[in-house]
């Protein structure tokens, strides 16, 4: 075929037979809760974007393109005789629905809102799974607003209703990684073992909870909710749960003075008295021993999974103030050995790869504090090619960093050379302003305990320190001399703050919970006295055979005379209670 011929043929083709080039509108697909995502833009049969089928033509290597300056800047093939055919014309591709030009800019568009549209799309792309929680644009207060839920109930307060159908594929998504909650519910929810039982809770309020959270309720119990956290709710599941009937009072980006509101909101209500509660982290059990002391008359136990919540517990047991039983069940085998330690080996990467983007081959990063949280923690960074360094205080948490290869050192023996610091102790002021200061510019500090106390970010908050926020819970801290360091979540538990934690996991406490409330509300008077318990054994192991299934584990069983030779009940418990 002649090069004439061929650039004439060229003039022909079609639009539609250039792959890339879509003239009808791409059709959104939400494969998740959290993600939208573009079907794909070829059809069936249609070859796959950036290839041709044989019968679409191009032309050959011995034809040239120029631009034509009178036909504004249309494109033109030059044959090698000089003649010139004209390509065809692309159709620009506009926005169906605000017929804006992918190229066009915006104009007139002042700092501060150039700023917020910067921060508003890394908090979009970085932020925790509820990727619809700080896409809002409406500042207003919850707390100023009336919000009621297609049925017309009004007794909560969250962000914005309208997220709810967001939340409920994100719960929909997180039943499928909790199988043991979803057994526990189908199993017990004939007998309802929580009928009459009236939970108020103070817990993050994520996907997870809310699967709890539902659980609860078709085993018969009715909730109230608040958020232990002023950064880690996710805004369309408390929508979902308020949409679903739940009374939640929380929303992400809370001021202290929101915490304790909501708290109050979830407790004072006339009519209602709570007579279990979920607590993490002590804030909700505080706060009803220090303004409703008389609502303990009813109820009849507290469970609590933070070992900053168990910690208060056992002050309030030692100094003859406890006067309900407790369930302490953070030191349960399924919580220590499961959400302590796997969860956090991976959610750890995790919030410091969404709020920082750091590459950690070959970072320096010291973690302080060896429990199965700093254990987690250290196996994650180590498997990452970082330089690992733990300070930690209990000789035999020590001993064992050092032979999983760690180097145990003094905070202050590293604290200059290091990139990053990682506080997970339980305890206060391990990160105080001394450190601070001798940091060296851009080093990233954060938090994986519980509570706030560890890092000492109040110091931070002085005239001759700048702060500067560069995306949702990443802040700079700017000295004088321009030194900055990178601290994330104000000091505050970085996993759920920045990030989300691994679903499964989570079943695995979250049924444990759920176990702990059922057994302490169904008691017999007398069993539980004043004092702080831990969960029996029988029951981690029944929490730990619920998951198996998934794994398609198959458990060996033991013989009469085995079961005899160690003394064991062949259905176990296996391990004493005091086995840890």
């Amino acid at each position: 075929m002649s090069v004439q011929v061929l650039a004439a043929e060229m003039a022909e083709v079609e639009l539609k037979d250039v792959p890339w080039i879509v003239e009808s509108e791409p059709k959104a697909v939400v494969t998740s809760a959290t993600t939208p995502t573009m079907e794909p833009m070829v059809k069936t049969g249609d070859p796959s974007p950036g290839f041709l089928t044989p019968n679409t033509k191009m032309p050959q290597a011995s034809a040239m393109k120029r631009t034509d300056p009178q036909q504004n800047g249309g494109e033109a093939f030059v044959n090698r005789d000089g003649t010139v055919a004209e390509a065809p014309r692309l159709k620009k591709i506009q926005f169906a629905d605000q017929k804006q030009e992918f190229n066009k800019r915006p104009t007139k568009i002042g700092r501060r809102s150039l700023s917020r549209s910067i921060s508003q799309s890394s908090t979009d792309s970085y932020g925790s799974a509820a990727s619809y929680t700080d896409s809002s644009d409406d500042e207003t207060s919850p707390r100023d607003k009336q919000q009621k839920n297609s049925k017309g109930n009004g007794d909560f307060c969250i962000k914005n209703i309208k997220q709810a159908d967001f939340g409920r594929r994100e719960i929909e998504i997180a039943e499928q990684e909790m199988p043991a909650l979803m057994a526990l519910r189908k199993r017990a929810q004939g007998e309802k073992p929580l009928a009459g039982a009236k939970v108020v809770g103070c817990t993050h309020i994520t996907a997870q909870t809310a699967v709890l959270m539902e659980t609860l309720s078709a085993l018969g119990a009715q909730c109230r909710w608040a958020a232990c956290n002023i950064y880690s709710t996710q805004n369309e599941v408390a929508a979902a749960l308020a949409e679903g009937g739940f009374s939640v009072f929380a929303w992400k980006g809370e001021s202290e003075d929101d915490f304790w509101w909501c708290i109050d909101r979830c407790v004072n209500l006339e009519g209602w008295q709570p007579n279990m509660i979920l607590d993490d982290g002590g804030d909700l059990t505080h706060w009803i021993y220090k303004k409703y002391p008389n609502m303990f008359k009813k109820i009849k136990g507290i469970v609590e999974e933070s070992v900053t919540g168990v910690h208060r517990l056992y002050q309030l047991s030692k100094a003859g103030k406890l006067c309900v039983p407790a369930m302490n069940v953070n030191d349960s085998v399924t919580k220590q050995k499961f959400d302590n330690l796997y969860c956090c080996r991976e959610s750890i990467l995790d919030g410091l790869k969404r709020t920082t983007d750091v590459m950690f081959g070959g970072k320096q990063v010291v973690v302080c504090g060896y429990g199965e949280v700093g254990k987690g923690c250290c196996a994650a960074l180590k498997a990452m090619g970082s330089i690992v360094y733990v300070t930690e205080i209990d000789p035999i948490c020590a001993l064992q960093a050092c032979m999983d290869g760690f180097r145990l050192v003094k905070l202050n023996e590293v604290i200059r050379q290091v990139d990053i610091v990682i506080t997970c102790t339980g305890n206060k002021n391990v990160v105080v302003r001394e450190f601070l200061d001798r940091m060296k510019n851009g080093c990233i500090v954060c938090n994986m305990g519980h509570s706030n106390t560890e890092i000492d970010v109040a110091s931070l908050r002085t005239p001759e320190l700048t702060w500067e926020r560069v995306r949702s819970q990443v802040d700079h801290v700017i000295w004088p001399d321009g030194k900055r360091i990178v601290l994330l979540a104000e000091g505050r538990l970085l996993n759920l703050s920045c990030s989300t934690v691994p679903t499964f996991v989570l079943s695995i406490t979250a049924t444990t919970q759920a176990l702990a409330l059922i057994e302490l509300y169904n008691a017999p008077e007398g069993r539980y006295k004043q004092d702080v318990y831990l969960l029996p054994k029988k029951m981690d192991e029944y929490v730990a055979s619920l998951h198996l299934p998934t794994f398609d584990a198959h458990l060996t069983e033991l013989s009469d005379e085995q079961a005899k030779y160690l003394g064991l009940n062949k259905n176990g418990p296996f391990k004493p209670n005091y086995y840890r």
